[in-house]
């Protein structure tokens, strides 16, 4: 749940000079584990306090906002130390650092490895060669990885990088149903490189 603290100062000389400056405060922020600040290690004199129903307390003393914590016996986090003044939100610290490793549990269950597989071509490959390299390429790209296609450049092969381009380019093309050209093939070194990934799935 976002809450949004509003500031307005008003010039004694007209109130369209009201300016307000939005905090925007989630229950779960991205904030590592050595970043937060707790009840005793908390030590701003004044500190924006949240209830943990999410209603704002106002701007209390540091002792004042760990006491109200120690009545609901939660905890006092600090969520926003760069805001003037730090933010802090009266919550149940256990049970909020038990949900973020759940969380990052099931991104990790749900998030699916991508490896890069290589297939390696060559200026003066034969059509079988070609095709095979070509079935080896779709199966891949089929299971979901991406493929990069190399061409290594030998002795006077390199004065002629078109040749490659072309390889390249047919090879591209030929997994065009299934796959997008995700780098375009570039000559590094002696070795041309060109990265295919797979369609989007609309």
């Amino acid at each position: 749940m976002a809450v949004r603290l509003c500031f307005a100062v008003l010039k004694q000389a007209s109130l369209s000079s009201a300016f307000f400056i939005d905090i925007s405060v989630t229950e779960v922020l991205n904030i590592s584990k050595k970043e937060l600040y707790i009840n005793e290690e908390i030590r701003g004199k004044e500190l924006r306090v949240i209830d943990s129903d999410g209603s704002q307390l106002g701007i209390l003393s540091s002792q004042q906002a760990l006491a109200l914590a120690e009545e609901k016996n939660l905890d006092l986090v600090m969520i926003s130390p760069q805001a003037k003044p730090p933010v802090c939100k009266i919550m149940d610290y256990g049970k909020y650092r038990f949900e973020q490793a759940r969380r990052e549990k099931e991104r990790r269950k749900n998030q699916k490895v991508v490896d890069i597989k290589e297939v390696r071509l060559s200026l003066n490959i034969d059509t079988h060669d070609f095709n095979t390299k070509l079935n080896h390429a779709l199966k891949f790209i089929s299971k979901g990885d991406k493929v990069k296609v190399s061409i290594r450049f030998r002795g006077r092969e390199m004065g002629h990088p078109e040749l490659g381009t072309e390889i390249m380019k047919r090879f591209a093309d030929a997994c065009a149903e299934v796959a997008v050209v995700e780098k375009q093939p570039k000559l590094e070194g002696r070795s041309m490189l060109m990265f295919l990934a797979p369609k989007p799935t609309k």
